[in-house]
């Protein structure tokens, strides 16, 4: 098994294969497939997960969130906005289509109190932990 260079440019394909589904996913037009993968940031504190999806140009009633029992799952839609005639693009490296991401959650988390807001393309959820639950142990080293 090989090891494959890891690209930071999403534009840049790393191997053969993925040019390839590249080309068959996104097309001519670059980024302008059915479905995209939203980049995502994820961090921790005492008190609580945050998740942030960064998905400019969307309205926050094209978001849907489901908490299952281990699980949230974040889904939307971006459509491709062409009423204006007048322009011709010439390219088009924005993401459109439809997204869906799962992420599984630790048993610390108080699901009551999940909440979710949207601000300047920033999906950001707040996963408290419950205080009851948490439990941070320090083992000694013998």
């Amino acid at each position: 098994m090989g090891l494959i260079k890891y690209n930071t440019n999403d534009y840049r394909p790393t191997s053969f294969k993925s040019f390839v589904d590249q080309f068959f996913t996104e097309g001519f037009e670059g980024g302008t497939s059915q479905t995209f993968s939203p980049k995502v940031d994820i961090a921790e504190s005492d008190k609580e997960f945050e998740i942030q999806l960064h998905v400019p140009g969307m309205n926050k009633e094209d978001f849907n969130i489901d908490l299952n029992k281990d699980q949230i799952t974040v889904s939307g839609e971006r459509k491709f906005e062409n009423e204006k005639k007048e322009k011709n693009f010439h390219s088009v490296e924005s993401y459109f289509g439809s997204f869906n991401r799962t992420f599984n959650l630790p048993d610390v988390i108080n699901k009551e109190k999940v909440d979710a807001s949207y601000q300047n393309g920033i999906l950001t959820i707040s996963l408290p932990k419950d205080e009851k639950k948490a439990t941070k142990k320090q083992i000694a080293v013998k």
